[in-house]
């Protein structure tokens, strides 16, 4: 095990030595334990015997001459049957259920759970990474029962093989319930070695899972919102923002989309917004009743809160959190749509820890690579045809605080080089109480004309010139209206 010693602290960043008598280097991106506490975080820049680390919790309490210790992995998140129908903080720790109204710290994942398990693959049989070995039924529907309409079980999750993972079955677990974390199969793979897999399994959050094909999209991700559907559709698998100053109702959109998107799975992240809100979500989401089955929406729902008083570098963990959750459930075959709400507070958290760590202030103080970041994230949306032969999605729409409403400020004018959907959100509009604020003129949709077969398919094949004629008619009314401005009313009679 590596260990390091801390001389170096400000914030969530500090900075240890390695001594020499360590068993081995760090790597990049290795998760570490920190502290007594074993804090979690992460190395993000190695120079000679000194590594530089990311906290991921509060680090009160740490000073010069802890120890660290690393794990040899990369950061990653456990991922399973147990994530439907719960609340997670940015790390993907639960938080309901626990003992104290407070995650502990070091917490690494919540305690095991049973599900019902059935095996769908038998002893001999090969399998490659990311295939199906069995399906669970969950207790979802024990849990949330009462909460609204009624407890209707929900579909089986499929158990994956983990992508890195293959070989021939020597062994798997008959039908029965088991906890999520006890080995169930064992493969012996192409080097001989065996490896025991449970029903969840870990996964780096920074690493894209992988797929056998991107496929192209020609078809909307039905929202719910007319203006969005009609107008600015979102591709099912693709990249939408939604940009909007104070007090538009970005929150209010996104949690109308997530209640409304006609999705398999959606999962909500709360990245670095006000606790009040996410107060509202998490009581709000599990008493709303799903129309597709008659049961709580929390059925098919992963919250993740991670609101402004948690730790700032937890806010820039949960966004990757997020999008791995999304891809686990996109690799089972299914629809997914996460709502992120809001990427600026993301990027408030990259410039924050790059300041700490003195690296070279970019556009907006924010650090040289906020594109590039903010490309990883948004291009881990598509439709894929994943390991397993299915057919799958994620769909990424992420809601944007520029200050003062600028949208040419960094985050906005760099996220719009990477989505194909923008609905911006008008304050005007907003003060009028015309909701959602979904300004027509300054939102567009590339791919909207792609979608012609689809809605043609669903009895309108006039829509593409309805929806050209609609947009006209109101470019026309801004038009005559910036005219009657300049040469008054009394000169158009």
């Amino acid at each position: 095990m590596s260990t390091a010693r801390i001389h170096w602290i400000s914030g969530p960043v500090l900075r240890a030595r390695v001594p020499a008598a360590s068993e081995g280097p760090f790597a990049m991106r290795e998760a570490v334990r920190v502290g007594p506490q074993g804090l979690l975080g992460e190395v993000v820049r190695l120079h000679g015997d000194e590594i530089a680390v990311q906290v991921y919790e509060d680090t009160t309490g740490l000073r010069p001459g802890m120890t660290l210790h690393g794990d040899g992995l990369p950061l990653a998140i456990p991922l399973g049957p147990g994530l439907l129908g719960r609340i997670f903080d940015g790390l993907l720790r639960p938080l309901a259920g626990l003992d104290s109204a407070f995650v502990a710290a070091g917490l690494r994942r919540g305690a095991a759970r049973e599900f019902a398990f059935t095996p769908e693959v038998r002893a001999g049989e090969r399998l490659g990474g990311g295939q199906v070995f069995g399906h669970v039924r969950g207790d979802a529907a024990e849990r949330l029962a009462g909460l609204a309409g009624a407890a209707v079980e929900p579909p089986p999750q499929a158990c994956l093989v983990p992508p890195d993972a293959a070989g021939d079955v020597v062994d798997i677990a008959p039908a029965g319930r088991y906890a999520d974390t006890q080995p169930l199969l064992t493969l012996r793979q192409a080097d001989g070695r065996e490896r025991r897999i449970a029903m969840t399994h870990p996964w780096p959050v920074r690493t894209p899972r992988p797929v056998r094909a991107r496929l192209a999209s020609n078809a909307p991700l039905v929202t719910g919102q007319r203006v969005l559907d009609s107008l600015f559709p979102v591709a099912l698998g693709g990249k939408a923002a939604i940009p909007g100053g104070f007090g538009t109702g970005k929150t209010v959109l996104l949690e109308a989309l997530a209640k409304g998107a006609r999705a398999d799975v959606i999962v909500y992240l709360g990245c670095g917004e006000r606790g009040n809100e996410m107060a509202g979500v998490l009581e709000e989401f599990p008493q709303l009743v799903d129309p597709r089955t008659g049961g709580p929406l929390m059925q098919r729902t992963v919250v993740i809160a991670n609101t402004s008083n948690m730790p700032v570098a937890a806010r820039e963990a949960s966004i990757y959190a997020a999008v791995t959750v999304a891809e686990y459930f996109r690799d089972q075959g299914l629809d997914v749509a996460l709502m992120a709400d809001s990427t600026s507070r993301w990027a408030e958290a990259l410039r924050e820890v790059s300041g700490r760590f003195g690296e070279l202030p970019g556009e907006g103080g924010y650090p040289a690579y906020l594109a590039s970041r903010i490309a990883d994230f948004y291009e881990r949306a598509a439709v894929v045809d994943t390991l397993a032969g299915a057919r799958g999605s994620v769909s990424i729409l992420g809601a944007i605080s520029p200050p003062s409403g600028d949208f040419s400020e960094p985050v906005t004018s760099h996220t719009k080089r990477y989505v194909k959907a923008f609905g911006a959100l008008d304050v005007k509009r907003a003060q009028a109480r015309f909701y959602p604020a979904v300004h027509p003129l300054q939102s567009y949709a590339e791919d909207a004309e792609g979608f012609a077969a689809w809605w043609a398919a669903q009895g309108n094949a006039d829509w593409v010139a309805l929806r050209r004629r609609f947009l006209t008619l109101l470019d026309d009314q801004a038009r005559l209206e910036r005219m009657a401005r300049i040469v008054g009313k009394d000169a158009l009679q």
